[in-house]
């Protein structure tokens, strides 16, 4: 399995996890901000939350790591929280824009 094939696939399975508050998944929000796969197959993702006092704060990161660690080939999960640049609308895809009715 090529590295890009991982991350595609990984990149699928983020689109399985929605924010609690916005009925609109991660990485169509513009959650996610970045996601690697190394040679060994381990995945590093770059996230943001939509506030830094964001109640999911928690429970976000820790989904995320569950559902890109369950996939098949996938070795260790780094999950990392950063808010450089901080989350706005403008980070959302036009679908996501569409499903709220913001566009």
């Amino acid at each position: 399995m090529t590295d890009a094939t991982l991350r595609d696939r990984a990149v699928e399975a983020l689109h399985t996890i929605y924010d609690p508050e916005i009925p609109v998944n991660i990485y169509e929000l513009g959650l996610i901000y970045e996601v690697r796969v190394s040679p060994t197959n381990d995945v590093d993702v770059v996230m943001t939350l939509t506030t830094p006092n964001c109640p999911s704060a928690q429970s976000l990161p820790a989904e995320v790591e569950r559902t890109v660690k369950a996939l098949d080939g996938v070795g260790n999960v780094n999950v990392s929280i950063t808010f450089d640049p901080p989350w706005d609308k403008t980070m959302m895809s036009e679908a996501a824009l569409f499903q709220i009715g913001l566009f």
